[in-house]
């Protein structure tokens, strides 16, 4: 005879298995049905069945409707391969009988006994006192009253065997993050709803503890990964013995969640953040697309910690480490652009007939300007270069003097136009907007307008601009891309249960740039020198198999009592039809010598040579197609159809010119009208630099070839 518990275990596997194929990759644990109960005590009556009559009314008998919690919906990457699912975990559980006549004390002294024989088994055992177990015998007797925390298949398997009579394992669903850490500060973490009632017990109340989403992508799209319950009859005779368990209605899982996330790329770049720095961001991005690929922070967290739910001293311990593994560094963050910037003053300068590809302006080791002395970033003079070699040798004295001569709302709208200054409008939660000035900014926070000074410091991305990696791996997305800024996409898809595609993302354009083509190429160029020219600052980038377009960086960032300092690099590639841009923060110690040249760019290269596979696949110019054409049309002249055996000319092929673009799909509703969802965002936390205005100096840190 099959025990009811190992029934509902295979009941949470049919459930399971409801998922689309290649949706859920979950084996579901398969531990041995339970022992048989122990023989009823004297204290204990004989049992009736459902047809026994009876005068008096059976007070004791129930009929129980309860809901069964639906599993999460998956978080997957661009492939499919999963981020966030689920499992089956164990909780032991005490299961009452019903007691003839048994007073406070015997029911006690029953639960105590079987308490105390799980205490060599378990370690995470949940306390519960006297009037608890009373109360959930007189009030809840037919339904298991929980005594342990969660734990998985091989301890369950383990013991099972070993429980006394009654103590059962009770099944549920656990929320289950594969890969720990991964893209933590993104998909975010799910937790309980609130725990199980107690008292009497109430029409469709919940077999165990529902979930919903408390942070990230599990938070923003809780209304799609969250599936329709499913409900469950129970009748019990005045006895506590079990007459009937009906399955009225199975729950359907939650919708599955594609995200445009390459998996295989984002453990890349959270391994390179870990050799290569301590505090950090990584961000990698479809310059055709939009799609955002990579999107890793350093310190990260592991989601699991918060299941089924993580106690207040962990936690407090998370948010008091100096380190802020809680912090989105990628996108939460707030930095002085620094170098990383100039790309966008060169643009705009060329853009505006301030200089040509020729034309070339003497640089001196240092400027006076107003009150204050702007220093070259290596303090020597480096003559007369013009924009492509300012570029590739990060010349700050060439920026301050073109900044100012092209003025602020030139650079600084295009910058606007580049996404700087405000969110991108993904689904993220806590994204810094980043900070643009303007001069009634100025008027309210500095109490002056934009002052020649002011415009130096900007047009190296100093003072107040700051930016995140996420925003100067879109504006190298916009530079790459040269006529647009592409809408940046995280998510790709949303599924129902069924796999069918219930809303997909459409690659859009954001803004138009504006901007010359001969202007992009001469920058692109300049970009190039940057990692391959002579003097460039930027060597340590360079790829053995394509052309990396870049630019080094070094801030000065936060308090000057600290001394700290920012290393970016940020670029594009392949030079000559970019398809990928990216940018990546190096978070330097206080007082910590740092430069863009040796910490960001060898971190780059470390990135794009360990899926030099996958990129030159992506960026190889696209096969050749046969032309194919209807029966009974003749071929062109000189070109054979491939079933003609009388002509052996190769047939033609028809070119196709520059990246794959994806093909529109519109986002509809199950009811195939189009929808759009909104984002509630929460208030972004900034880290602001420290501005230095027309009568401070200014001194930009070391960058090295």
């Amino acid at each position: 005879m099959v025990s009811p518990s190992f029934l509902f275990r295979f009941f949470l596997v049919l459930c399971l298995a409801a998922v689309p194929v290649g949706a859920q990759n979950l084996v579901p644990p398969k531990p041995s049905a339970m022992p048989a109960p122990a023989p009823i005590t004297a204290e204990e009556p004989v049992a009736r069945g459902a047809a026994d009559g009876a005068i008096s009314t059976r007070k004791d008998a129930r009929a129980i409707t309860l809901r069964i919690p639906a599993p999460r919906g998956q978080i997957v990457d661009r492939e499919g391969a999963p981020i966030a699912q689920n499992r089956v975990a164990y909780q032991i559980a005490l299961q009452f009988r019903q007691f003839e006549n048994a007073d406070r004390d015997f029911v006690i002294n029953w639960a105590r006994t079987r308490l105390d024989s799980l205490q060599p088994l378990v370690k995470n055992q949940v306390t519960k006192s006297d009037d608890e177990i009373f109360d959930h015998y007189r009030h809840r007797r037919w339904l298991p009253l929980l005594v342990t925390g969660q734990f998985g298949e091989i301890e369950a398997r383990d013991i099972e065997t070993k429980l006394t009579s009654g103590l059962v394992l009770h099944p549920i669903y656990q929320r289950f993050y594969p890969e720990g850490g991964l893209a933590s500060h993104i998909i975010g973490y799910s937790g309980s709803v609130g725990k199980l009632p107690t008292g009497p017990i109430n029409f469709n109340e919940p077999l165990w503890e529902e979930s919903e989403g408390r942070a990230g992508l599990e938070k923003l799209f809780n209304t799609q990964l969250t599936g329709e319950p499913g409900m469950k009859r129970l009748l019990f005779d005045e006895s506590g013995n079990k007459l009937l368990e009906e399955q009225v209605s199975r729950p359907r899982p939650g919708g599955t969640l594609v995200t445009t996330l390459n998996l295989k790329w984002q453990k890349r770049a959270e391994e390179t953040l870990l050799k290569g720095c301590r505090r950090g961001a990584f961000v990698v991005l479809d310059a055709v697309t939009g799609e955002v690929l990579v999107m890793a922070s350093r310190p990260s967290f592991d989601l699991n910690h918060f299941i089924p739910g993580i106690n207040e001293t962990d936690f407090k311990a998370l948010e008091a480490d100096p380190a802020q593994p809680l912090f989105g560094r990628a996108f939460q963050s707030a930095y002085p652009p620094a170098s990383s910037f100039k790309p966008i003053v060169a643009l705009a300068a060329l853009n505006n007939g301030k200089v040509t590809e020729t034309s070339e302006i003497y640089c001196p080791a240092a400027l006076n300007i107003g009150n204050a002395t702007f220093n070259n970033w290596n303090k020597t003079p480096e003559g007369s270069i013009n924009v492509k070699r300012a570029l590739a040798r990060s010349c700050n004295t060439w920026f301050y003097q073109v900044g100012i001569d092209v003025g602020p709302s030139a650079f600084l709208g295009l910058s606007r136009r580049l996404g700087f200054g405000e969110r991108s409008g993904l689904p993220l939660i806590g994204e810094s907007p980043g900070l643009v000035p303007s001069d009634e900014w100025m008027l309210k926070n500095e109490k002056r307008r934009i002052l020649n000074g002011d415009t130096a410091n900007l047009s190296i991305g100093q003072g107040s601009l700051l930016a995140s990696p996420l925003q100067v791996a879109q504006a190298m997305a916009g530079i790459a891309n040269g006529g647009a800024l592409p809408k940046l996409q995280l998510i790709r898809q949303t599924q129902d249960t069924r796999g069918r595609v219930v809303q997909a993302a459409v690659p859009e354009r954001k803004t138009w740039l504006g901007i010359d083509q001969k202007a992009v190429e001469i920058v692109r160029q300049g970009m190039s020198d940057v990692v391959n020219g002579a003097g460039g600052t930027g060597h340590g980038a360079a790829l053995s198999y394509t052309t990396l377009c870049g630019k080094t960086g070094t801030a000065q960032w936060g308090p000057p009592v600290k001394e700290q300092r920012l290393a970016w690099f940020a670029g594009f590639l392949p030079q000559d039809n970019p398809r990928y841009s990216f940018a990546v923060l190096y978070e330097g110690r206080p007082g910590e010598t740092v430069s863009g040249g040796r910490m960001a760019a060898p971190m780059v290269r470390k990135f794009f040579e360990g899926i030099k596979d996958d990129i030159k696949d992506d960026i190889a110019p696209p096969k050749k197609a046969l032309i194919v054409m209807p029966e009974g049309v003749p071929a062109p002249a000189g070109e054979a159809l491939p079933n003609d055996p009388d002509n052996a000319t190769p047939p033609a092929a028809i070119p196709v010119e520059g990246p794959l673009k994806a093909l529109p799909v519109e986002r509809l509703d199950a009811g195939g009208e189009t929808i759009s969802e909104g984002l509630t965002e929460e208030r972004p936390r900034a880290i602001r630099a420290i501005p230095v205005g027309e009568d401070e100096v200014i001194e930009e840190g070391v960058e090295e070839p």
